[in-house]
């Protein structure tokens, strides 16, 4: 099943809900945010989070060190002392990434534990979902073969990059505008993996970007040359951008949108990004509106509400409601397409 990172979010939440604690193994192409998913739903949901990369582990460090007890008749036994980042009670996630860049004797002892909910002397409490993550071969990651009865265990999903469910998140986590608004014009290069070179465009790549041009920092070392170039091009364009300032205050007569396409499109961006207030959202709206096609105000609604959502201000989408008969429509009816 192929899934975007909000369906993901959606599916992982049913599975909660319902209490199926069944094992599930989310396939992806690396960078794409699977692990921020899982722990956003585990944080949503109230869970603890145990995060394991068993790429990193070796067999002891999962079924724990053998230490020697007495017996009290002359004799002992070796018990096995589970390491301390495997939870002890309370319910939560454990969640077991790169599980298939770990070499098969790895994969082995974490079959126990996903098969089993034990490893050694260790057993996984009540209340807590046990999921795991890993890359594709043709993703060309150093993966090993997942065996087959390992495999028939796992409830299988694939995630995908999607622009629309990184756009929430982007805005949620207060990513720059300027990698936003370029993405917005250029959603394709979200994710572009490249093999042969070391750094390239993903969702957590852009991430990345966004706090090296926050600090003054080419962007290039974390998505790459050829994405940081359309990046540094595209934010040179917002120098010829009116005052979005002056408009999300009411004053913006006298200021027009520009024509090139690649500056709407950040300006557009820009405004639905930096209003903070329904009073703001309303003035950039009806500025719009003057100057704008359609296809620009409903743009301009979904990344506003995309934002809104993310920051959980729902207060301020409820106030846009009355105050135009158009912005009201496009508000419910992105609310609507988000929800369905």
């Amino acid at each position: 099943m192929s899934l975007t990172p909000a369906e993901l979010q959606t599916y992982l939440s049913a599975l909660i809900a319902g209490d199926l604690k069944l094992s599930t193994m989310i396939w992806g192409p690396p960078g794409v945010g699977k692990s921020s998913v899982v722990a956003q739903v585990a944080a949503r949901h109230g869970l603890d989070f145990v995060d394991v990369r068993l790429s990193q582990l070796a067999p002891t460090d999962l079924r724990g060190l053998p230490v020697p007890e007495a017996d009290g008749q002359g004799g002992g036994v070796s018990k096995w002392y589970p390491p301390e980042f495997l939870p002890r009670g309370g319910q939560g996630v454990l969640f077991l990434d790169e599980v298939n860049m770990a070499p098969p004797t790895m994969q082995g002892m974490a079959q126990q534990l996903i098969l089993d909910r034990r490893v050694g002397s260790y057993e996984l409490p009540e209340g807590w979902f046990v999921w795991a993550a890993g890359n594709r071969k043709e993703d060309r990651a150093s993966v090993f073969d997942m065996p087959a009865p390992l495999a028939n265990r796992f409830l299988h999903l694939t995630v995908r990059a999607d622009f629309d469910s990184w756009r929430g998140y982007a805005l949620g986590r207060g990513l720059h505008e300027h990698v936003i608004a370029f993405l917005t014009f250029r959603p394709e290069l979200l994710h572009r993996l490249d093999p042969t070179q070391p750094a390239w465009p993903s969702p957590r790549a852009w991430e990345m970007a966004s706090g090296l041009h926050r600090a003054g920092l080419d962007a290039s070392p974390a998505i790459g040359d050829a994405a940081g170039a359309e990046f540094g091009a595209f934010v040179r364009l917002y120098e010829q951008l009116p005052d979005l300032g002056l408009v999300l205050q009411g004053r913006g007569t006298g200021l027009r949108l520009p024509d090139e396409p690649s500056v709407r499109y950040a300006a557009v961006v820009g405004l639905a990004a930096r209003a903070a207030s329904a009073d703001e959202a309303y003035h950039a709206f009806t500025w719009l509106a003057d100057s704008a096609g359609p296809e620009w105000l409903q743009l301009y609604v979904a990344t506003l509400v995309s934002k809104f959502q993310a920051l959980g201000q729902l207060a301020e989408l409820a106030g846009l409601l009355g105050r135009d008969a158009r912005l009201g429509e496009l508000v419910q009816s992105t609310l609507a397409m988000t929800e369905g």
